[in-house]
């Protein structure tokens, strides 16, 4: 009894050690990134609003890019392995907890010999007899310094490091889907212009054999037009296999085999938003999930910092141990046979060469890292909303200007084959005008894409979607296609 009084007397003595512990190294403190008072080229708008407060089916109203999308979130393969991540995570964060609590194990073991006891050899005659060994353990270390609070700490912000990547894998999911479907809504408007060339320069070679054959045209008429016409129809065959490719990419983001994309859209008919708010700089460090994410990552590093300071510290630790002994195995049912221990350890380091203190400048150095990362990520984060509203601007001017040069280049093409037919222009003048009228409106066309992209550029740089929960980003229930379930 003198054992348990005296382990019952030195618990007591460490009750307010425990309590009065304190957990060593840095708290947390976000470090300032200095955003920027407004983005470039944003136009005044109430600051509390942002098209990023917008779900994403409302910023595509595309009825069938939003079963793309919702298809995307349950079955592509890039968000799985990121919920995988998420689940290893959190699994850790359920590791690192659990030292909180006292670890508890058993052991049993029995042998039998001759001049043996417990598998060591003892002259006890030449007799063969057996023994028993079992017992049940129970360890805890006291977490004076906060060293478990930290590695605790740490853990967590692993795991929510992880979940905000899910939710950029997410964001950048939407994203992508989004912009390669408007890509292939372009190269079907490519596809089109092309073959539309084609049949006006099929007709203006039709319209030179015929003046050849009368007499008044020459053969370098047909062989320009003939030129003209290949070259046009030569990039039929390339549209069509780039459109394939496309299909193949959408496929694999909605995780199935590669196959045509049923739609029924044109890219002209999806709607371009005039005005879109942006908010507050500021707001992006808490919508963005890189930009969070980053952030987690230095809370993590932060942590390990006050890891490494508490190894400086003597570790305090409890045991018990309980149970039974016995050889000869006759004595197990005596009251003899019956054994415990209870104590208390203090372990702490006196010289390690540096190793300690090397440890805590890698973590400190670790934690410079992340948080020039973080500053970096955040910095990027603002460039990319700036580049995206910039891009916006520019675009619609470029655009404005390219229509007034396509419908010019029309009205040429028009006029020089009035002026042809009635022999007042060469050839030359009306292959002129359709030379430049093709490439023309080409050139509409990918503006009239980048238009469009641009948007799904600035919901992602905006961190759209921060206000859905998860069951929410799979998007209106009424519309849902998705063949499995989300993971």
């Amino acid at each position: 009894m003198v054992s348990i009084r005296f382990f019952s007397h030195s618990s007591l003595l460490l009750v307010p050690l425990l309590l009065c512990g304190c957990a060593v190294g840095p708290n947390y403190q976000r470090p300032n990134t200095n955003p920027p008072a407004s983005y470039r080229e944003a136009k005044p708008t109430p600051q509390e609003v942002s098209f990023a407060d917008l779900p994403w089916w409302e910023v595509f109203r595309d009825p069938r890019l939003t079963q793309m999308i919702q298809t995307a979130l349950a079955n592509n393969y890039d968000l799985r392995i990121a919920v995988s991540r998420v689940e290893q995570s959190r699994q850790l964060a359920i590791q690192a907890r659990a030292q909180y609590f006292p670890f508890a194990s058993y052991f049993v073991t029995g042998s039998a010999g001759k001049n043996d006891f417990a598998d060591t050899p003892v002259l006890n005659g030449g007799k063969v007899q057996g023994s028993l060994f079992s017992a049940i353990g129970v360890t805890w270390e006291a977490d004076v310094w906060g060293r478990l609070r930290r590695l605790n700490e740490s853990a967590r912000a692993q795991y929510l490091s992880t979940e905000e990547g899910r939710r950029g894998v997410m964001l950048s999911l939407v994203s992508d889907v989004a912009q390669a479907y408007f890509e292939l809504l372009d190269l079907e408007l490519q596809l089109d212009i092309a073959k539309q060339t084609t049949d006006s320069f099929t007709k203006t070679l039709d319209l030179f054999i015929n003046r050849l054959q009368g007499g008044v045209a020459t053969s370098l008429d047909t062989s320009r037009a003939e030129a003209a016409q290949a070259t046009a129809a030569a990039s039929i065959p390339e549209l069509e296999r780039q459109i394939e490719l496309k299909e193949n990419q959408i496929s694999v983001l909605l995780g199935t085999n590669p196959g045509d994309i049923a739609h029924s859209a044109q890219l002209l008919d999806e709607i371009v938003p005039p005005d879109i708010p942006v908010g507050l700089p500021s707001a992006l460090l808490e919508r963005r999930p890189d930009v969070l994410e980053a952030e987690q990552q230095m809370r993590a590093a932060n942590a390990q910092i006050g890891v490494a300071t508490a190894a400086f510290f003597p570790q305090i630790g409890l045991t018990a141990l309980l149970g039974r002994a016995s050889s000869p195995l006759s004595l197990l049912s005596s009251g003899q046979a019956t054994f415990w221990t209870a104590g208390a350890s203090i372990a702490g380091p006196i010289y390690q060469g540096g190793e300690l203190k090397a440890q805590k400048h890698q973590a400190v150095a670790f934690w410079e890292q992340t948080k020039l990362a973080y500053e970096e990520t955040a910095l990027n984060a603002f460039r990319d909303v700036s580049d995206a509203l910039i891009s916006r601007q520019k675009y619609e001017a470029v655009r404005a200007k390219q229509a007034q040069a396509v419908q010019a280049y029309e009205e040429s093409v028009k006029v020089s084959l009035d002026r042809y037919v009635a022999g007042r222009a060469s050839y030359f003048e009306v292959l002129d005008a359709q030379l430049q009228l093709f490439p023309a409106q080409n050139a509409l066309a990918l503006t009239e894409l980048n238009r469009r992209t641009v948007i799904v550029q600035l919901y992602k740089a905006l961190g759209g979607g921060w206000k859905l929960t998860d069951p929410e980003w799979s998007g209106p229930a009424s519309s849902s296609t998705a063949h499995t379930p989300s993971p």
